[in-house]
């Protein structure tokens, strides 16, 4: 597998860090990588990324838009005219949040015509969902067929380590530095997902301005009870 996707540096400034250095490669996102690294040799016009919600699809895909000069179409904008704009693009093409199109006719039709574009075009698309498209029920039993047989990959729920590297990552995004002890009193205590640190962090950097107080064992501790 390629190295290009490295571990992230822990000083990232003010802002959410969506480098292709600052994605954090684990045992359950490494196959995603792999298909990233592996563009422009796709063996179809559509990549389709699944995940939890806040497991990083974004972040590859932004590592992605970087490598293709692909643009981001949010999937609420899908629909039939839509798609004749987004042809005039000239671009690849990520689409996220598809799982408001399933089940949506006029959103099926809109992703169904930009596929076949694309396929003729030999230009590519990431569409990004919660579940893969075998455990999902199409209104376009056409597109249903298409994407049922189009590469998909998964990223999966953290592990303990990767756990703590996206702790420190979201904190640092928000200028927050944390000891050790602060996350070893996190870990135990929250649920492995992404969405769980997420919220997590939201909250402690609400908290924590609101009450003038340190991110430290203390505030944590108050935040989880709550929970």
């Amino acid at each position: 597998m390629s190295n290009a996707l490295e571990q992230i540096p822990l000083d990232l400034g003010n802002r959410t860090a969506l480098e292709r250095q600052d994605f954090l490669v684990a045992p359950c996102n490494e196959d995603a990588v792999a298909w990233i690294d592996l563009w422009p040799e796709w063996p179809a016009p559509c990549l389709v990324l699944y995940g939890p919600v806040a497991s990083g699809k974004t972040h590859l895909g932004a590592v992605w838009a970087a490598q293709s000069s692909a643009v981001c179409v949010k999937a609420s904008h899908i629909n039939e005219d839509f798609i004749r704009e987004i042809a005039g693009m000239n671009h690849h093409v990520i689409i996220e949040d598809g799982d408001s199109l399933i089940g949506n006719l006029d959103g099926e039709k809109g992703l169904f015509h930009l596929y076949n574009i694309f396929k003729e075009e030999g230009r590519s698309i990431m569409l990004t969902l919660l579940e893969p498209p075998v455990r999902r029920t199409f209104a376009l039993p056409d597109l249903a067929s298409r994407l049922r047989a189009t590469p998909s990959v998964a990223i999966r729920e953290p592990d303990e380590q990767l756990l703590t590297a996206v702790l420190v990552k979201l904190f640092n995004d928000k200028q927050i530095r944390v000891g050790a002890e602060v996350l070893n009193y996190i870990l135990p205590r929250i649920e492995r997902s992404f969405e769980a640190v997420r919220d997590l962090v939201n909250e402690a950097d609400r908290q924590a301005m609101a009450q003038q107080r340190k991110i430290s064992i203390p505030l944590m501790r108050d935040i989880l009870n709550q929970e």
